[in-house]
């Protein structure tokens, strides 16, 4: 068993207020947990409106389907336009 951990630190540039912020944040989690059936959520930075962090989980049994499938969900990420990706990090259980 093997369980992949991707963080993504964001960057919300167009957001004024943590109502912008939330809307932003719940259509990012819900397009990804659709698309791509993984566990995702923001984990930290909740009151701060112009970040997030995000940490999307996937359990699997092999490791090179869990890394390409996150790499999938952070090129995803990375073409929302509402975003910036700052940071992230992926590593394996």
């Amino acid at each position: 068993m093997v369980i992949g951990i991707l963080q993504m630190d964001i960057f919300l540039p167009e957001t004024g207020s943590l109502k912008e912020k939330r809307w932003i944040v719940k259509s990012l989690t819900t397009r990804i947990r659709n698309k791509f059936n993984v566990s995702v959520a923001e984990v930290d930075s909740q009151d701060k409106w112009q970040k997030a962090v995000f940490a999307v989980a996937h359990v699997g049994n092999r490791q090179a389907f869990t890394n390409k499938l996150l790499d999938e969900v952070l090129n995803f990420a990375r073409g929302v336009k509402q975003i910036e990706i700052i940071d992230s990090k992926l590593e394996f259980l």
